[in-house]
């Protein structure tokens, strides 16, 4: 018998797997592109101050060299058609980070600039009797925390009672939309209408003249309220009917059913909207200008007396430059890094918060 001798053919290669690119190669060709523009800009900038660097033109051209760099690599491996789609996934994510350009460059600027004051006596003296070099804030940034926390009591809970009433009692009725008119027409006031609000208000009941802590919270308090009434209430309209039914199936009243159902469902919505609401009022300067006054000194009386905030110190230093200008020019800065770190920090407590309290989702 003939053996007839099978000849085995060549293995097909895939065409889905062939010819492509370690998913780590972009985020590899991303940080190389930074760097290398970055040494760029950096051996153009020798012998001038680092705060002349500019980062953003740094990024910009980092992040073009990386989307140039993603298509060339791709169109000799993976080929014409797998080329073109990173192109477009490298143009959309070049336009995310051309839009953090203003955020990036002013974190870089503040913090280059600050770092020249932030010192243990920055935080542990305060301006007074000092006209040059030396000084510091911690007038401002006791004034700044007490008067943020003061608004901030006051604020929450009209702003999370009125959103309640929004949604589970006025829902369609016509005070319900009388509230939700008012409440946008507040959400656009300029700053320095609440703070004339504020020192009217006073004006009336304790005549001209009076300055002092309390009445700068007062003033953001008008700021901060309907910023919590629109963000409470959109967190409350998330929370499903079918939980509220349940509630109202087992006899439980409809106040019980909102505090022990509605708010803990809600109350990571809810603590983000209060962290976005002070946010917004902490960098205030024009309605604290009106109210609380400034003051070289340690007040810590909200009743009695001007009392310092941050961005009044920021503004202050700026324009009352003193004996030395180059000292108040870094305290400044100081200050305005002392108020994003305070933000920073305020906003990563809340997501802890949130985290804590959030209902738990596993079975």
């Amino acid at each position: 018998m003939t053996t007839v001798e099978k000849t085995s053919a060549p293995a097909k290669t895939n065409s889905l797997t062939s010819g492509r690119l370690p998913a780590s190669v972009p985020w590899v060709l991303l940080i190389a592109s930074l760097a290398i523009m970055g040494v760029v800009f950096a051996f153009a900038n020798l012998g001038n101050p680092i705060g002349d660097y500019n980062i953003a033109a740094a990024v910009f051209l980092g992040t073009v060299l990386f989307v140039i760099a993603i298509y060339a690599i791709s169109t000799v491996v993976e080929g014409q058609r797998k080329a073109a789609d990173r192109f477009i996934t490298a143009i959309v994510s070049a336009a995310f980070v051309v839009a953090l350009l203003p955020l990036i460059s002013l974190l870089f600027t503040v913090i280059v600039n600050g770092l020249q004051r932030f010192d243990i006596d920055f935080f542990t003296m305060s301006m007074r009797n000092v006209v040059g070099d030396g000084g510091g804030a911690v007038h401002a940034v006791y004034g700044t925390l007490l008067i943020t926390l003061a608004a901030t009591i006051i604020s929450v809970p009209i702003g999370l009672m009125t959103s309640i009433y929004l949604v589970e009692y006025g829902a369609g009725s016509r005070l319900g939309k009388a509230i939700t008119f008012f409440v946008d027409v507040m959400t656009g006031i300029p700053s320095i209408v609440a703070g004339l609000f504020a020192y009217s208000l006073f004006v009336v009941f304790f005549g001209p003249g009076i300055s002092n802590g309390f009445m700068g919270a007062v003033a953001l308090s008008v700021l901060m309220i309907p910023v919590v009434v629109r963000s409470s209430e959109e967190m409350l309209r998330l929370v499903p009917n079918e939980l509220r039914e349940a509630s109202y199936a087992l006899g439980v009243p409809k106040w019980l059913t909102i505090v022990k159902v509605v708010l803990p469902t809600s109350i990571a919505g809810i603590t983000t909207g209060v962290m976005l609401a002070i946010a917004r009022v902490i960098g205030e300067t024009a309605p604290l200008l009106l109210t609380a006054g400034y003051t070289q000194s340690l007040n810590l009386n909200l009743f009695d007396g001007n009392m310092m905030t941050l961005p009044v110190f920021v503004y202050n230093q700026y324009a009352n430059q003193g004996t030395s200008p180059d000292s108040a020019i870094a305290r400044a800065w100081a200050g305005a890094l002392t108020l994003i770190l305070i933000v920073m920090v305020l906003n990563l407590a809340a997501r802890a918060v949130a985290k804590f309290f959030a209902p738990k989702t596993g079975r």
